[in-house]
């Protein structure tokens, strides 16, 4: 966005934090790691994407929902009602505080697709769930489903994000994993169902940067399905992250030869397998490179990636403790949490962080 000549190119902030044993932590962290970066966003939009914080219901999908108003509410209910069985609904808990104004209606419900109904689309459970979601977000006007896994949970707000967090109190929260986002829109105007993280069943992503690649990425992601509603790259991310893990089978490895695709003269340069494969991605894949200055972290059940673009054009650091693993935009913000670690270093551009939490741990059974 801009303020009056000056451009603030570096703006927006990630941070995340994970414990490989799938141990479960509060959120009271993640809230002190993104404050420390307020002056990368600009009010216009913070969240946080949260695993593990709901085991109680773990078996189930966990629908947050922004509503306009009552009636979307009671609209949104009934598609609810003939496609699910509905275990639970409430309010999500929040936080009434100066700096939050304008908050939609803001429900959860646990749900499980309803056999007969599942049964009769011949699908997947995960995609009836997610073409539900789609159906609510494109066909419903005044409902926004913005989160839709298992055992995990969006939370996003207009605000900075550190407001948002205390707003959905989210230091009540214990989980495995947190990602926060601090946001400097600059091409899409501030509002709720805007702001990051943005999530479809249980993959989210924090995005910093603006990908030049955003009209060819949306093209492909629409000819297989997905609805581009909200006009911003970073959602077209999620989308290509769930079309290449979920329904293509790519590893996460694989997922970053995709979207931070090696140049063509650092693949000649490979041994003769891995030089194929790298080809095949290249190529098999094309619509699904991203260009453009970028750092991602995408959360997911068990496990989360962080990347950069392959110039890395966007800072990121890692630090790790123990079985914790950190990752932000400064380094400033991981020491405000932990300020000895055993490692700390600047990932490569176009090289992955994969971290995964030990087998059964913190994850949906």
């Amino acid at each position: 966005m801009r303020e009056g000549s000056f451009r603030n190119l570096s703006g927006c902030a990630v941070s995340a934090m994970i414990s490989k044993e799938g141990r479960r932590f509060s959120g009271a962290d993640i809230i002190r790691s993104i404050r420390v970066m307020h002056d990368r966003s600009n009010g216009l939009g913070g969240g946080f994407a949260a695993y593990g914080i709901y085991p109680e219901y773990q078996d189930y999908y966990a629908f947050h929902v922004f509503y306009d108003n009552m009636a979307a509410r009671r609209e949104c209910e009934a598609f609810l009602e003939r496609h699910f069985d509905i275990i639970n609904l409430s309010k999500i808990p929040t936080r009434k505080i100066p700096q939050i104004t304008d908050e939609p209606l803001i429900w959860r419900y646990f749900v499980a697709p309803l056999p007969t109904k599942l049964a009769e689309s011949q699908l997947d459970e995960r995609e009836f769930v997610a073409r539900c979601v789609f159906r609510i977000n494109v066909q419903l006007d005044g409902c926004y489903v913005f989160s839709s896994g298992k055992n995990m949970g969006v939370f996003k707000a207009v605000g900075f994000p550190e407001d948002v967090g205390v707003f959905y109190r989210l230091d009540e929260y214990e989980g495995y994993a947190f990602t926060a986002h601090g946001r400097y829109p600059t091409n899409t105007p501030g509002w709720w169902g805007g702001a990051h993280p943005f999530a479809l069943l249980d993959y989210s992503v924090v995005h910093n940067g603006e990908i030049s690649s955003y009209d060819a990425n949306r093209r492909s992601m629409e000819m297989h399905g997905y609805r581009c509603t909200l006009q911003t790259d970073t959602e077209v991310i999620t989308y290509m992250i769930d079309y290449l893990n979920r329904k293509k089978g790519l590893t996460m490895e694989e997922i970053c030869s995709v979207i931070a695709a090696p140049f063509w003269d650092t693949i000649e340069r490979m041994e003769p397998a891995e030089r194929q494969r790298a080809e095949y991605l290249r190529n098999a894949f094309s619509s699904c490179l991203i260009t453009g200055p970028f750092s991602i972290i995408v959360g997911f059940e068990g496990g989360m990636l962080a990347l950069n673009d392959r110039l890395k054009l966007r800072s990121m650091v890692v630090g790790e403790k123990d079985d914790m693993v950190y990752i932000a935009s400064e380094e400033a913000a991981i020491r405000a949490i932990q300020p000895e670690l055993e490692r700390l270093y600047a990932p490569k551009g176009g090289e992955g962080v994969l971290i995964q939490v030990k087998e059964g741990a913190g994850q949906c059974r």
